[in-house]
């Protein structure tokens, strides 16, 4: 009876190892629906296939970086205003005039950073110009504003020093003007803070400082100034706290410049 019951054990230990195999061959098809869910994974290489298929790299990218941005321009600017921008200026105040014969302009900080390029440092200031707009070939009382880009080296202001990074020329009585504006409008208070724009000035003195290197047929003493409610003979005036900001924050190691312009005429 032993003898004949080997056979019989056998074939019934063969019979559950085929359905045991069976059912291990299925599983795999089942548990790849359902990881997701049960969070069943492979115990064994062999179950996630050749390594050949395995990917392998960083994750998330298609086999190759993404480009870098390129660094952003100062908004506005056309291939010739461009070019006039120092590459050592770090600093720039741009004015956007409305329009070549307007008076009004807009006016932001920009500050430029050596990968992201030119980003606003502040907020955007209502300002003015000259009172008939805008040219390329500034002229003594033209009533005219400079087109182009200039440095910012001097300041000074009959009111004291606000804390300017740029040599101050604090003269009470130097910066005093009277009278009024093409619109009625009081002078008083309006050279209280003031930058000097390089246009026909030499860097390095006062605002007040009077030589004119392109000539006195070519103007001079264009600022940047306190506004006084209209327009200018041929500065850029903002309003106080503004210039005070500017004061404040241009730094001659950043080399800052003004660019300056009706709209048209930056995009050049």
């Amino acid at each position: 009876m032993r003898t004949a019951a080997a056979p019989t054990a056998a074939r019934s230990a063969a019979a559950a190892t085929a359905a045991l195999l069976a059912v291990l061959a299925v599983s795999p098809l089942l548990s790849g629906c359902s990881a997701s869910d049960s969070g069943a994974r492979p115990s064994h290489v062999s179950e996630v296939g050749p390594l050949s298929t395995v990917v392998t790299g960083p994750a998330g990218r298609a086999g190759r970086s993404a480009p870098e941005p390129a660094p952003a321009r100062l908004p506005g600017l056309g291939p010739r205003t461009l070019a006039q921008v120092p590459a050592t200026a770090r600093q720039a105040v741009l004015v956007t005039g409305a329009g070549a014969d307007s008076p009004d302009a807009k006016v932001t900080l920009y500050t430029r950073d050596a990968t992201a390029g030119w980003r606003p440092a502040g907020p955007v200031w209502t300002a003015h110009n000259a009172l008939k707009g805008w040219t390329d070939t500034h002229h003594e009382g033209d009533l005219r504003s400079p087109i182009g880009v200039f440095g910012l080296s001097d300041a000074g202001g009959r009111l004291a020093d606000p804390g300017a990074k740029l040599p101050y020329d604090h003269a009470p009585i130097g910066f005093t003007v009277h009278g009024t504006g093409f619109r009625g409008e009081p002078l008083r208070g309006a050279f209280d803070y003031v930058i000097a724009i390089d246009y026909n000035h030499v860097p390095g003195t006062s605002p007040r400082d009077w030589t004119r290197p392109l000539g006195a047929s070519r103007g001079g003493g264009i600022w940047l100034h306190v506004d006084h409610g209209g327009p200018t003979q041929g500065c850029v005036s903002l309003p106080q706290q503004a210039m005070r900001t500017l004061l404040r924050t241009l730094d001659p190691k950043l080399r800052p410049v003004v660019v300056m312009g009706d709209a048209a005429a930056l995009a050049r």
